[in-house]
Order: C-alpha cells, then sequence, then structure tokens
C-alpha cells in the first residue's frame, strides 16, 4: 500500500474530535482520538447494514457477515498474519488477556511457572496472578532497570525449564520503553515456552509483523489505535488457537448442541460467544487500513522531535522528574512525570485549564510506578496529530504551576525557555 505524504497540522483535521483549536489532547496512551473515516464507516454501518451477522439470510445480515469478514482480513494484513482465522475479536487488550489466561491456563500444571516483568500494566498481571492462584503456578519477574526499562540482564535466571510462557509489554504504557523482542523468544524456544506480547502501547504506532517478530500471541485494543471503544483483538498462531479450548460459550461459537452436549466451531469463532462486537469490529478494520495508508517512518521522525522537544523541556523545570528512559532511542512518546511536592492530579487539573488532556495516576501499574518510589505520576502522550504547540501548552502550564506566575514563557525550538 502506497504512504502519502505525512503533514501532522493536515492530518488533525481529518479527526473531527481535534476540531476545538484550545485542546491540547495528549491522553493518546489512554484513549486516541478517531478520524472521519472511521467515523463515515460506523455510521455507514448502522445506517445500511445494521443486522446479526453469520446465520441471517436477508440482505443486511449478508451485509453485515461481509463487513465483518473484511474487518479481520483487515486486522490480519495490519498484524502481516498467515490468515484472518488467527485473529480473533474481543472487547480490548484486557479481554484478550484474560480469555488467553483462562484457556491456555487450563493446560497449566502446579509448579509450572510465567515469566513476566515489572513493568506489565495491571491487565497482563492480575489474570497471571489469579491463574496462578487457583493452578499452584509460580510467577517470576524480570526486574527495571534504572530508567525504566525491562532488565535483559536478568533474563538467563530468571527463564527456567519450569516456564510455560513469557508474558511481557511490548511498550510500557508508563515509560513509553520498546521491549526487545528478539531475544525473549530466543530464550523461551530453548526452554519450550510460549511468547506473549502485550500490544496495547505499540500498536497505535504503525503496522506490525507477527511473522518477523517470532512471537505466539498479541492483543491490542481499538480505541488506542483510533478506533472504537469496546473493540480488541488477540492473535495466536493458528496450531495454538486450535488447541485451546473455548472461553466463554453460548451463542455463535456453537457447532452442534443436545440437552446433553456441545461442540464448538474452530477458531476464532470458538471465541466469539453470542453477538461480536460488529460496529467496533468494522470501524477497527477501517481504522486500521487507515493508519497502513500512513507514512510511518516519517511520523516517527516527528513523535521523536516532539518526544525530546517534551523531554528536554521537562528537564529544564525545577523539581520535574520523568520517569523512564531520558533518550529517545528504542521508545515511543509516553513521557510520564512527577513534580516535587505536588500531586499528579493536581498537576493535570491545573493543565486541563490551560487546555492541555493528560492523565494522572498510576496508570494501571502499580509496580511500576512504585519501583520508581512514587504513588503516581503525570502523563503525556503524542499521537501523530500532536503538535509543538501542545507541547508547549503542556510545558508553559506546568512551568507556571510551579513557579507561580502567570503568563506563558517563551520558548526556543526545543521546548526550552529562553
Amino acid at each position: 500500500m502506497s504512504c502519502r505524504s505525512f503533514d501532522p497540522a493536515a492530518l488533525k483535521r481529518e479527526f473531527p474530535g481535534l476540531a476545538d483549536s484550545g485542546l491540547h489532547y495528549l491522553d493518546n496512551a489512554a484513549t486516541a482520538q478517531m478520524p472521519e473515516t472511521v467515523l463515515q464507516a460506523l455510521y455507514r454501518f448502522e445506517i445500511e447494514a445494521r443486522a446479526n451477522v453469520h446465520e441471517g439470510a436477508h440482505r443486511r445480515a449478508r451485509a453485515a457477515t461481509v463487513a465483518l469478514t473484511e474487518a479481520r482480513s483487515q486486522v490480519a494484513r495490519f498484524l502481516n498474519a498467515h490468515g484472518p482465522d488467527e485473529v480473533v475479536f474481543t472487547y480490548g487488550t484486557t479481554s484478550s488477556l484474560n480469555l488467553l489466561a483462562r484457556t491456555f491456563g487450563a493446560s497449566l500444571d502446579p509448579g509450572d511457572e510465567i515469566l513476566l516483568s515489572v513493568l506489565e500494566h495491571h491487565s497482563n498481571l492480575v489474570p497471571w496472578q489469579r491463574l496462578a492462584s487457583a493452578r499452584g503456578l509460580v510467577l517470576r519477574f524480570l526486574p527495571m532497570t534504572p530508567d525504566g526499562r525491562i532488565d535483559m540482564g536478568r533474563l538467563t535466571s530468571e527463564l527456567t525449564p519450569r516456564c510455560r510462557l513469557v508474558a511481557m509489554t511490548h511498550c510500557s504504557n508508563v515509560t513509553g520503553a520498546i521491549t526487545d523482542v528478539a531475544p525473549l523468544v530466543a530464550a523461551a524456544r530453548v526452554v519450550g515456552a510460549k511468547v506473549l506480547l502485550d500490544g496495547a502501547q505499540r500498536a497505535p504506532h504503525g503496522p506490525l509483523d507477527m511473522r518477523a517478530l517470532g512471537v505466539d500471541f498479541y492483543a491490542f485494543s481499538g480505541h488506542k489505535t483510533y478506533g472504537p471503544t469496546g473493540i480488541g483483538v488477540l492473535w495466536g498462531r493458528r496450531e495454538l488457537l486450535e488447541a485451546l479450548p473455548p472461553f466463554l460459550t453460548g451463542g455463535q461459537m456453537i457447532e452442534e448442541v443436545t440437552l446433553t452436549s456441545a461442540t464448538f466451531r474452530p477458531p476464532p469463532r470458538r471465541f466469539e460467544a453470542g453477538t461480536p462486537p460488529i460496529a467496533g469490529a468494522i470501524g477497527l478494520g477501517t481504522a486500521l487500513g487507515w493508519m497502513q495508508s500512513l507514512d510511518w517512518r516519517a511520523i516517527r521522525k516527528h513523535e521523536v522531535h516532539l518526544t525530546r522537544r517534551l523531554l528536554d523541556g521537562l528537564a529544564s523545570i525545577k523539581g520535574a522528574r520523568v520517569l523512564g528512559p531520558m533518550d529517545t532511542e528504542d521508545r515511543r512518546g509516553v513521557v510520564t512525570f512527577c513534580v516535587d511536592a505536588i500531586a499528579p492530579t493536581d498537576v493535570c487539573r491545573h493543565l486541563d485549564g490551560h487546555g492541555v488532556a493528560l492523565r494522572g495516576g498510576h496508570h494501571c501499574a502499580q509496580p511500576l510506578v512504585r519501583a520508581f518510589g512514587v504513588e503516581g505520576a503525570a502523563r503525556a502522550s503524542l499521537g501523530p496529530y500532536s503538535l509543538d504547540g501542545d507541547v508547549d501548552a503542556l510545558l508553559n502550564g506546568l512551568e507556571e504551576l510551579v513557579q507561580g506566575r502567570r503568563g506563558p514563557k517563551a520558548r526556543d525550538g526545543k521546548g526550552v525557555p529562553r
């Protein structure tokens, strides 16, 4: 697919939700905005093809089924999967990870191990905690380096022959650090463990390649990839999905039912009990197609520029501290910070008064945030439509809060006060 030229200001105009010129939306790691093309796809489905899928014989039901099938194929293209039958629609990353914990976990025995890291979102931690408690499993953890990355130096000591699954974040939602996947996969293969990546924070930054990554399972959400809420994906290798039992049971996923027994359809429908999130899947497919039309090399260059501007600006503000790497290598534009003697909620409320949308708290990653010695922090997260003015609005508003004076301060081209 050919890429169109990238202009962040022009791209921003494709998002009706960003039409307010006074809004500096920097909460993309929580939920990104939707472009007009996705909104139109949702509208067309609801007006022209709203019906249930699979078994309906009437025209609208057929149209809905075709649209859902195409959405699944689009997800497969975005992931460079072997085929659409490796794509399971869920209700989000959390749903995907819980599904896998219940199904893959059903085959594990007491004493089996799962390797995680300190950087995990609660959604890739709590399901495994509950599974370990129920089945007598052992959870092991890779620690964090001082700059907020997974400490790969501990991989050989923590990954033992009893490990059955390595479950790691692909990109931290707190530090923005990208996980070096290759050594994880190589080490897991030696002991026969499977590899799962939580891709909620990586998927918004451009198309993925499951074949090149070499992992076994991957999960991400629609609302972070410029699509609707309430839709997500669990990708798995075909042969692995075929070996897993159902998670939820009921309509749509059955093959034959008697009063005393049931048989189930092959994946992916085995894992999609009930009416699937049809509109959400169609919106997600449209969003991923839109993403594939973009020049991600140019977007990455723009993101690095804004991330550097933000990191330098925060470094110039007295009492501000970044939780995570201060460089732009192998990290995405997720910058979490705290300010001495100012609660993150107060930082966010003050900046909201300047039109800057941030998020404050532990970001569903309490063990990670506490590893930095704090209970919470503010987080700014960039999107491809973020502009220099958005970063400057944050820095000026934060400096005003810290200094206790009114009025923005002029900044140079790197976001540093003059």
